[in-house]
């Protein structure tokens, strides 16, 4: 198991491609027009595994948040490996997508080449940015000029006096929630689509326009119990989406509209791609996001990096090495336990998801 998961995008593209190649299926290469770290192509590569006329399509996508795409890709090779294609009946096709934002995950960030929470993109730029209310009030301090002396210390504590005032998950929602206002700050959605947007949304234009269901599995890492997939529903109760969600998954499924869950409620993720595409396919999407670290260590984790790039001069910056370790320790559990539990639990979820879309 642990032969599917990978040290770096180069090698999760690898052997991706090459458990594509040996299953013999169907294959879109979209590259990148930058490149990874050593000048290596990127790009987001998609197989398609069962009939291509099926009218009900699970799509199991990696990587929408970069770094955290080691555990969806891992999961994803894994189901070309172990001929996941013949579990399909004639109706229902499995979609994988590797590496939605191809940039993010050979860099090792969140965030895409132009600052960009991928996940936080999918909005109707046309109607105008979502408000994000609290975040202007913060940035400053979440963006430090210096990551040492003065400014960092009094940034930390205008996070913790807000924290201390505003208690922790109003500053999670404040800040995660996304902001389209700060290019240099966290949790930024950018002022159009993206490059991965524009990718993803135009293959499901070209080639799910004959679904009628549509089952999105979107696999995330760094909130949660460590090692435990928390699947994360969209709207509550009365919710058709919801309900039927719940009917697939179980009771055990979370919603941040219910509050029970470890995400906030987010604008513009990447589920809102395939509805604009296929208006008319039933749509149930979840997030599975398995947890890394505590809470305040990812969120920290997800500062120092955006401050590197923003502030620090990056690759040039002496805290270069150290937060780069940062930011790999908060979204990809190296263990063998927690990738047989990430194994494990995408095995069970998909499955779920391909029953679901099936009945």
């Amino acid at each position: 198991m642990d032969k599917y998961f990978s040290t770096d995008y180069a090698e999760a593209r690898s052997k991706f491609l090459a458990a594509a190649a040996s299953a013999n299926v169907p294959l879109w290469q979209f590259e990148h027009p930058l490149t990874g770290p050593n000048g290596e192509a990127i790009g987001t590569d998609i197989v398609w595994l069962g009939a291509r006329n099926a009218r009900n399509i699970v799509v199991a996508g990696s990587a929408t948040h970069g770094v955290e795409g080691f555990c969806g890709s891992g999961c994803q090779t894994g189901f070309l490996t172990e001929n996941w294609e013949s579990r399909l009946d004639a109706g229902t096709a499995l979609l994988l997508v590797h590496a939605n934002n191809p940039h993010g995950f050979a860099h090792q960030r969140r965030v895409n080449e132009d600052n960009i929470d991928l996940n936080r993109n999918f909005i109707d730029f046309e109607a105008g940015p979502p408000d994000s209310p609290g975040y202007a009030e913060l940035h400053s301090a979440l963006v430090p000029e210096a990551w040492d002396g003065p400014a960092r210390k009094a940034a930390d504590a205008a996070i913790q006096s807000y924290k201390a005032r505003e208690g922790l998950p109003a500053f999670q929602q404040v800040t995660s929630r996304g902001q389209y206002t700060f290019p240099d700050g966290l949790f930024y959605g950018g002022t159009g689509p993206s490059w991965s947007r524009r990718t993803i949304e135009r293959f499901a234009r070209e080639h799910l326009a004959q679904a009628e269901r549509i089952a999105v599995v979107d696999f995330h890492t760094g909130l949660g119990p460590r090692g435990y997939g928390e699947i994360i529903g969209r709207g509550g109760p009365g919710d058709p989406q919801y309900e039927r969600t719940v009917a697939w998954y179980g009771p055990g499924v979370k919603s941040a509209a219910v509050g029970n869950s470890a995400s906030v409620r987010l604008s513009g993720t990447i589920d809102f791609g395939y509805r604009r595409a296929c208006p008319d396919a039933e749509q149930t999407a979840i997030t599975l996001e398995f947890g890394t670290l505590p809470l305040e260590e990812v969120h920290e984790a997800i500062r120092a990096d955006n401050w590197l790039y923003a502030k620090g001069g990056a690759d040039a910056s002496s805290h270069f090495k150290a937060i780069k370790a940062q930011t790999r320790a908060a979204f990809y559990g190296e263990d063998s336990q927690w990738k047989a539990d990430i194994w494990a639990r995408g095995q069970e979820i998909v499955e779920q998801a391909l029953a679901g879309v099936s009945v």
